[in-house]
């Protein structure tokens, strides 16, 4: 039997897919069609509807909590590289490079060998001289230059 939360995100991206990639709800509405608290829509939401997964979430509070969630364009993989840039911040942890550049691989942004010498450019045994938070720092400007460099 599928859990709660594996149901609420299939109708989520069904949702998605539906309106050809941005879909706008309200936390209490979804809440109440699957019978559940608004804090278990948040948890599918956080967890499912991730950057690393290619998705862009913008939460509104208030009035039913208004969620707009928009799938990346992956059909263009520069626009998809460039929002994953833009989105990045100043630091990362090895375990969301990993994830984000595992994402490229699985939607054929880059090939396979191509992120195995990301993840090895960008792992913590690579950067083992930097101490932490600066290793992040420097994980996320080198991760940054080498997708920039597969966009040109």
């Amino acid at each position: 039997m599928a859990r709660l939360s594996d149901i609420i995100e299939a109708f989520i991206k069904q949702l998605i897919d539906d309106t050809n990639g941005t879909i706008e709800i309200q936390r209490n509405e979804l809440a109440n069609h699957f019978n559940c608290v608004p804090s278990q829509i948040n948890y599918v939401i956080d967890t499912r509807f991730t950057m690393e997964r290619g998705y862009y979430v913008e939460s509104r509070r208030g009035g039913g909590g208004h969620i707009r969630i928009r799938r990346v364009n992956i059909n263009r993989p520069g626009d998809y590289l460039m929002h994953i840039i833009a989105s990045m911040g100043s630091a990362i942890s090895q375990q969301s490079a990993e994830a984000f550049i595992n994402n490229f691989v699985d939607y054929d942004v880059i090939s396979a060998r191509e992120g195995y010498i990301l993840k090895a450019a960008v792992s913590d045994k690579a950067l083992s001289m930097v101490q932490l938070p600066n290793r992040d720092s420097l994980r996320a400007v080198l991760l940054k230059n080498m997708l920039m460099s597969l966009i040109v």
